[in-house]
């Protein structure tokens, strides 16, 4: 027995990235890196602010920075 060929089933659906920018962006401006320790500060987010700063300081990357434990930094 063999199966006939049937046309092939498919799902009419929009891409997910439809006007959307996509791509390297631009990097932040001097003013935006200062504006977030100040916004973190205000909202007293103290494991935020600690982690950018760090970040900041030592130019890691935030992959690197979450697999960091206090050990790590904490002599």
């Amino acid at each position: 027995m063999s199966i006939a060929n049937l046309p092939a089933i498919r799902v009419c659906r929009s891409d997910w990235n439809k006007d959307r920018v996509v791509g390297q962006k631009h990097p932040l401006m001097p003013k935006h890196v200062w504006a977030i320790p100040m916004r973190l500060v205000i909202v007293e987010n103290h494991r935020d602010l600690a982690l950018f700063n760090l970040a900041s300081d030592s130019k890691l990357r935030g992959c690197d920075l979450v697999k960091l434990k206090v050990t790590d930094i904490y002599t």
